[in-house]
């Protein structure tokens, strides 16, 4: 495929209808029905609805909703898994709907790699020899994908554990093989298919903080599939929010809670601890000429939380920057105010 400039994928009104005769749809008035309208008439159902967006190299982009909201059919659509109905999928300006089989086989080999909730290892194999697995499957010599394997293990923080067998694992310690696999054959694109959600809550944050380190070590860029908020949010450069196979809103994860779109993703957002999330662009006030400009500065995309103790702590306005422009000014009104809005602590329950 030839590579050039821009972004990773360029989805372009994609659409997955499952029933008969699905291909007729598209294009024509009973496109426009939903839910059992559409199953009424048709005999169909849209799991994805006239998607399009795009991913940047080296961009972590989650896409995220409730059950049935198509998330996971789209990801499958993605890699060919399941095939779209109609609309383009762009690899680096070249449709992988076109791709023929052997083309598709070396994509799936070579520059993309998947890893699912359900780990997939292969119970007779140990450690090492499910890392080097897919490094088989392509031909790759022993000694070689041996190598890869070792070092993909230390990698993912499971030195000590290559001669052991999948069952002797904890959950979080398959999945980790499972990351360790997928990063074997250097991938260009990781796709994760709510490969936590399985795990149990401390177990999952660690792989999360994983996945952080990961990105931060190797740069892949990354599709990472979620019902979670509070994971889309700690993970994702930018969201996707879908909703019954359509998109609600793209954006920043600062976006999606200080702007949502509509009431559907502010009924997401309304729990979350907006300190945590918003940055100091969406609550810098703009100076007046009672406001000294010689105090600290902080560059506009520090997380309010992060900035809570200067901005307290200081004797005068600070100064709110982009590069050399000051974009406005917080003191502790503004901090304060965000931080008098955050969602109340549960109530612990009496035994």
């Amino acid at each position: 495929m030839t590579r050039v400039a821009g972004p990773v994928f360029a989805v372009n009104g994609l659409w997955k209808i499952f029933g008969p005769r699905a291909d007729r749809i598209v294009g024509r008035p009973e496109e426009q029905l939903r839910g059992k309208e559409l199953m009424d008439k048709t005999g169909c159902i849209a799991a994805v609805r006239n998607v399009s967006f795009q991913v940047d190299p080296g961009e972590v982009f989650v896409v995220m909703g409730l059950s049935g909201s198509g998330k996971s059919t789209l990801i499958r659509c993605l890699t060919r898994l399941i095939e779209p109905t109609a609309g383009e999928i762009l690899l680096h300006g070249d449709d992988i709907r076109k791709a023929g089989d052997g083309e598709l086989r070396e994509l799936r080999r070579h520059r993309f790699a998947m890893v699912f909730q359900h780990f997939g290892l292969l119970p007779h194999r140990r450690v090492l020899d499910n890392v080097a697995y897919p490094l088989e499957i392509r031909g790759e010599k022993k000694a070689a994908r041996r190598a890869r394997a070792e070092e993909m293990v230390q990698l993912v923080g499971l030195g000590g554990a290559e001669h052991l067998y999948p069952d002797q694992l904890s959950g979080g310690m398959q999945q980790r093989v499972g990351l360790a696999r997928a990063l074997a054959v250097d991938p260009e694109i990781l796709f994760f298919d709510e490969p936590f959600s399985a795990l149990d809550p401390l177990i999952r944050r660690d792989m999360q903080n994983e996945v952080i380190r990961l990105h931060r070590e190797v740069g892949k860029t990354m599709v990472f599939i979620t019902h979670d908020l509070s994971e889309a949010l700690k993970l994702g450069d930018r969201i996707l929010v879908m909703r019954d196979g359509e998109i609600v809103q793209i954006g920043r994860p600062d976006e999606v809670v200080g702007a949502p779109a509509d009431d559907y993703v502010r009924d997401f957002v309304r729990d979350v601890a907006r300190s945590d999330v918003l940055t100091l662009r969406w609550i810098a006030r703009p100076a007046t000429v009672d406001d000294p400009l010689d105090g600290p500065s902080l560059p506009a995309d520090t997380v309010i939380r992060d900035a809570v103790r200067e901005v307290l702590s200081a004797d005068r306005p600070v100064r709110v920057c982009e590069g050399d422009e000051v974009l406005g000014v917080v003191g502790a009104a503004e901090i304060l105010a965000v931080i008098a809005t955050a969602p109340p602590v549960p109530e612990t329950v009496a035994a």
